[in-house]
């Protein structure tokens, strides 16, 4: 891939994280275990706990591969070898955290992503401010995820490549 369409790919990346960043930050300062599980019983209390840690989980991935995004593009020659890294671990670290949560708290279900309906899919019915921030960073994650595709496999492959050939 050229380096110039690596670095568009950089800044497109930061650009989309910027985005989701903040909204977790805040969703998560202002909510705490007791407002997402007001019933209190246990199966809402353990899915709210997984819900917060899977949301957390996302947050430092996206804000470390955010940082690191950060440090790519503002070296004064741009490593195209370094940007490809980071490319592969904002795939692998946040696309993957968002669609692909630990504590499976809720998935994503293509037969819904075609039909203008949300593809979201919670296993239990989080109250309204969990499912809201789901769905507003789902976009962000999702576009990320169809444009570093090439990062999913093809970059592990080149790398394998690049170090037999050496």
């Amino acid at each position: 891939m050229p380096e110039t369409n690596v670095q568009q790919l950089c800044e497109t990346a930061k650009e989309k994280l910027k985005i989701a960043i903040p909204k977790l930050e805040q969703f998560l300062n202002e909510n705490s275990l007791t407002q997402l599980a007001p019933e209190q019983d246990e199966e809402s209390i353990r899915f709210s706990k997984g819900f917060l840690t899977d949301l957390r989980h996302l947050l430092v991935n996206s804000e470390v591969v955010y940082e690191k995004l950060g440090v790519v593009l503002r070296r004064a020659n741009f490593d195209k070898e370094a940007a490809e890294k980071v490319l592969y671990n904002v795939y692998h670290d946040c696309v993957n955290s968002f669609f692909y949560p630990k504590n499976e708290s809720y998935s994503e279900d293509g037969r819904y992503a075609y039909t203008g309906q949300d593809a979201i899919r919670f296993r239990k019915k989080p109250v309204r401010a969990a499912r809201d921030i789901v769905l507003d960073v789902t976009k962000v994650y999702e576009d990320l995820r169809d444009e570093l595709t090439y990062y999913e496999s093809d970059y592990l492959t080149q790398r394998r490549m690049q170090k037999a050939n050496a």
